[in-house]
């Protein structure tokens, strides 16, 4: 069966919601989820919306999910996409539903004439990091992802 794959509208918040949350425990990361309902609701639709998601359904039943959102190379000149989680719950797995996910992103990223399509994975997530590279997806081994969480931002802009 051909999965469903469409933007997620406003009263689908929830599943999704639900979604980041089976993710965050499959990556050991459930202690830093602090998104709310309202809060990504206001992320995807308020008034100045800054990311977009597309939910995978299987014969009526929510499969998984694909959450992205825009960025920009000054090395490129144009925008590009970045794919900020990817989720295909258990029972759906193997069953081609994450490479269709990644088909509907790279249709989104043709349509906006974007110049990469960008993603990071858990280094320990064999199987994901297997499946990216069978699709061509190359590991940017040089970079280093660096991060400030909310406190160092609040501590950078005092300083």
């Amino acid at each position: 069966m051909e999965p469903a794959i469409n933007s997620v509208t406003p009263d689908e918040v929830p599943v999704l919601l639900e979604l980041i949350r089976e993710l965050a425990r499959f990556e050991r990361l459930e202690h830093e989820v602090e998104t709310d309902a309202e809060s990504l609701h206001d992320a995807l639709f308020g008034p100045q919306p800054v990311v977009s998601a597309l939910l995978a359904r299987t014969g009526g039943e929510v499969a998984g999910y694909a959450l992205y959102f825009f960025t920009f190379s000054s090395f490129v000149g144009r925008a590009g996409l970045w794919l900020d989680d990817l989720y295909v719950r258990p029972a759906f797995r193997h069953q081609g539903l994450g490479r269709a996910l990644l088909k509907a992103l790279a249709r989104i990223g043709v349509e906006r004439n974007c110049g990469r399509f960008e993603w990071t994975a858990l280094n320990w997530n064999k199987g994901a990091l297997d499946f990216y590279r069978k699709l061509g997806a190359q590991s940017m081994d040089e970079w280093v992802l660096l991060r400030l969480n909310a406190e160092g931002l609040r501590r950078l802009a005092g300083a």
